[in-house]
């Protein structure tokens, strides 16, 4: 089976390989030259990922098989819908499909006109002085967010990235000056997880529950990144979310498939809900329509099943309800470059991939170069991850082999070390 990727960043590296490994032939198209990518690509073409009359007159000269889309801007393109009208096979969504993630007003609109649980108090402004107002008078705490893709940077919630109501009024107005609209939400507190699922249109199939962690610095502080890192545990679910709130989850997510089928705009792909367990309950931050990147590859490395197959059965609406996954932790830190997320400083990195313990990978996201040695952009640069019997486990497994990497580089030390993890469930046992 061939099977046309696009995308070259760390998750589709991800991806790829497990292509690879399912006994595919791999056809990559992306805007970069990824090192790993290239490699185990059949053919490697860049462009860019955006141009979807190029991307598919080489799907059909290639006569691809499968098509798979890696990133979510991708999906705001004809691709998917240009190549089915072809013929070819398809497990990434439909365009229209692809709105539950790529217009935060159309994801809010459609739970509440279907009665999904999970909803919080969300308004659309298209006047930025009306938005000002709003936020000025009310007691309520607001996030605020452009209505399209942001790349999990455009986000400013009050209480974190901004300090006064003055300060949200004026960043509302903003988006609205420049998109012409904004949104704003209720603020929530609570611990964050992300739950993906495999998707047919009717069918879904869950993965491991993973938590991210966006901020720059450690303790959570400094400025929203696209992920720092990422951990899973064991059972598939984790020590601070209640194994109600991780069902209820699920439903949630199993309600937005069918309710999408029933106003005949099926998702086909990977659905990812991000959501928050407040008063042990989840509340909907995002919904999704691609792997998270970095939680996509921590669930990827755990994979038993063969995922040329899964994709092939979500195209063909034959999907199982059950995946494999191994029952162990990981634990995944992304290497950037020093001052990324506010003043990054790209530089070299030397790679040294002797002796690489089978319980331990690295991929290769926004960089240039070989596999051993790479130079980076002002994004993320690797993701290092492991696999062991406990979170904080994995997480001395990648901080011991961070001496393979050799530069000038910055590293979040602290995610799934033990102490974060004790404070972690010290804080939702309040």
């Amino acid at each position: 089976m061939k099977v046309l990727l696009i995308g070259g960043g760390g998750r589709e590296d991800a991806i790829g390989r497990k292509i690879v490994e399912g006994g595919a032939t791999l056809y990559c198209v992306a805007k970069n030259l990824n090192p790993s990518l290239s490699k185990i690509s059949n053919e490697y073409k860049v462009m860019s990922e955006l141009d979807y009359d190029k991307i598919l007159k080489y799907a059909t000269e290639k006569k691809v098989d499968l098509l798979f889309v890696g990133p979510d801007p991708v999906l705001e393109t004809p691709l998917v819908d240009m190549a089915e009208k072809s013929g070819i096979r398809v497990s990434s969504p439909s365009r229209e499909a692809s709105k539950i993630e790529t217009s935060k007003e159309y994801m809010r609109g459609f739970v509440e006109r279907n009665g999904i649980k999970g909803n919080i108090f969300s308004r659309v402004f298209t006047d930025g002085v009306e938005a000002s107002k709003f936020i000025t008078s009310s007691q309520m705490e607001f996030a605020v967010k452009p209505i399209g893709l942001t790349g999990g940077k455009g986000v400013k919630v009050m209480g974190s990235q901004i300090s006064t109501r003055e300060e949200a009024s004026r960043y509302a107005a903003e988006i609205v000056s420049r998109d012409g609209r904004v949104l704003l939400e209720e603020k929530i507190s609570g611990e964050e997880f992300s739950l993906q699922v495999f998707s047919d249109g009717s069918t879904i199939s869950p993965m491991p529950l993973a938590q991210d962690y966006k901020r720059a610095l450690e303790g959570d502080k400094g400025v929203n990144t696209g992920g720092m890192g990422s951990i899973t545990d064991s059972d598939h679910k984790l020590p601070f979310i209640t194994a109600g709130c991780r069902d209820s989850a699920l439903g949630i997510m199993k309600s937005i498939v069918n309710h999408m089928k029933l106003e005949r705009n099926p998702f086909k792909g990977i659905m990812y809900g991000q959501f928050m367990q407040v008063n042990g309950e989840p509340k909907i931050i995002e919904i999704n329509a691609r792997f998270a990147d970095p939680e996509g590859i921590n669930v990827l490395f755990l994979l038993e099943d063969n995922l040329p197959d899964t994709l092939f059965r979500i195209a063909e609406s034959s999907l199982s309800n059950s995946s494999r996954f191994m029952h162990l932790a990981t634990t995944l830190k992304y290497i950037v470059p020093s001052g990324y997320g506010e003043n990054a400083q790209p530089g070299q990195l030397d790679i040294d991939l002797s002796g690489l313990p089978e319980n331990l990978q690295i991929y290769y996201a926004s960089v240039s170069g070989t596999k051993e040695k790479v130079k980076m952009t002002s994004s993320r640069a690797l993701a290092m991850i492991s696999r062991s019997d406990s979170i904080e486990s994995a997480s001395k497994a990648v901080e011991d082999n961070l001496w393979r990497i050799k530069g000038n580089f910055y590293v979040r030390h602290d995610i799934g070390s033990p102490e974060f993890m004790r404070e972690k469930l010290r804080r939702s046992s309040h």
